[in-house]
């Protein structure tokens, strides 16, 4: 047996089924949920060690504890951890302005990184921002923020606002 050779680690998570309440209220109301417990948080968030702590209209913000599994080669934090946050910040932050009934998807995400993340930082926090409300298209901005406020990383975003089957 080669006593150098890296030890083996191993993680598990669990989720509940992601839609439970989906379309049923508003973007707002359904978020709010997912923040105070009453409705379970995404697989992903499980995944990638996301909590979302405040919500408002045009604004969300979320906690991410990165661990070791999200390391890439480098002993760093891998861009997609980051880029999976920004993507979630500006996404749930356009979500908080829909009505009942609506949904949305990225349709496009620009994503700068301004410095390493690594498990030094402990808990990020990254914020995304509506900069333009719209029925048909939305606009956002996110943030990653280390413990000192430290800006890591930022995004933009447009997001296609639709019809889902329970508005239909």
């Amino acid at each position: 047996m080669d006593t150098n050779a890296p030890a083996e680690r191993s993680a598990t998570f669990s989720w509940t089924d992601p839609r439970v309440g989906l379309g049923q209220l508003s973007g707002l109301d359904y978020l709010a949920g997912m923040r105070d417990g009453t409705i379970p948080r995404p697989p992903m968030a499980s995944l990638m060690n996301l909590a979302l702590v405040g919500v408002e209209p045009g604004r969300v913000e979320f906690e991410c504890r990165p661990a070791e599994a999200h390391y890439n080669p480098l002993g760093m934090v891998h861009g997609g951890l980051a880029c999976t946050l920004l993507d979630t910040v500006v996404g749930c932050a356009g979500h908080s302005t829909l009505a009942a009934g609506f949904g949305y998807t990225s349709i496009d995400l620009s994503v700068s990184y301004l410095r390493p993340i690594t498990l030094k930082h402990g808990v990020l926090r990254a914020e995304g921002t509506v900069t333009k409300p719209g029925s048909r298209v939305i606009f956002a901005e996110g943030r990653i923020f280390g413990p000192a406020g430290e800006l890591l990383a930022t995004a933009t975003s447009s997001l296609l606002v639709f019809a889902t089957d329970q508005a239909r």
